[in-house]
């Protein structure tokens, strides 16, 4: 992997992170078409990068990372199934990281989800993150584990599990980002970890690229939230819905048809 490769990858995390259309996913298509996807140190890089992303959450949110106990406990009580079922299930998630095929799927499905969420879910009762209680942060977590496959959407997961708690689109939204800070803390520590006891060692070089990868994906995310919370407000979640059903029919029909998505 060079830097201009870390750049693009860098660039599709910033801007995918926080929008329901998967960044793991975008992430093994990019890294695919460039070539480098089974690359050990590039599946590193696909999942440390998301952490440049989330500080954004931290950055933009600052005051509410600073208000009350009771805030750091419901991200705790949200993020306990992600931690089970990560640590149960490292290997498959692992496998399914090389999948094309997999991403292209799921992207389909959810993207037939995103089409008619906004109908299901359009009476909420909870407009403050604060009306959130434990049980209900409890069964968003397991909403999020649904994004351990790739290309399901860690953000349109947890997102969609909030809106069918009775979360307005806004508030659901402000706690799938909130989550993702303890969530992609784990798991880059945990996937740094298996590296290293997997054999690997990170080069000067890596060390570098790896820096470079979050710096980017910090600043694109920064600019990327503020956009999308907006939007919406305004608009739901359609546009997302037929973006993912295009791209997913697109990464089924290349692949279906011989095409191994590499350019190399």
């Amino acid at each position: 992997m060079n830097f201009l490769q870390a750049l693009i990858l860098a660039i599709i995390e910033g801007l995918t992170e926080f929008l329901p259309v998967s960044s793991t996913g975008h992430m093994i298509i990019g890294s695919s078409v460039m070539g480098i996807a089974s690359d050990p140190f590039v599946k590193l890089f696909t999942i440390c990068i998301q952490l440049g992303a989330i500080l954004s959450v931290v950055v933009l949110y600052f005051k509410r990372f600073f208000k009350s106990i009771n805030f750091y406990i419901k991200l705790i009580v949200a993020f306990i199934p992600a931690a089970i079922f990560g640590v149960l299930l490292s290997d498959k998630i692992d496998a399914m990281l090389e999948s094309p095929l997999t991403v292209g799927i799921s992207l389909v499905v959810g993207g037939v989800i995103l089409l008619f969420v906004d109908k299901w879910f359009n009476n909420p009762t909870i407009n403050e993150e604060p009306e959130i209680n434990y049980l209900t942060a409890l069964k968003i977590g397991f909403f999020q584990c649904l994004a351990m496959i790739p290309g399901v959407s860690r953000s349109g997961a947890s997102i969609v599990g909030g809106m069918s708690q009775k979360l307005s689109r806004k508030v659901a939204a402000e706690f799938s980002f909130f989550l993702a800070v303890p969530t992609m803390f784990a798991a880059t520590g945990k996937k740094l970890l298996d590296f290293y006891k997997d054999g690997h060692t990170i080069s000067t070089e890596q060390m570098q690229i790896l820096a470079f990868g979050n710096i980017v994906a910090f600043i694109v995310a920064l600019l990327a939230i503020k956009s999308f919370i907006g939007y919406l407000n305004k608009n739901g979640f359609k546009i997302f819905g037929w973006y993912r059903i295009i791209v997913g029919l697109v990464i089924i029909a290349l692949l279906l048809s011989g095409h191994e998505l590499s350019i190399i």
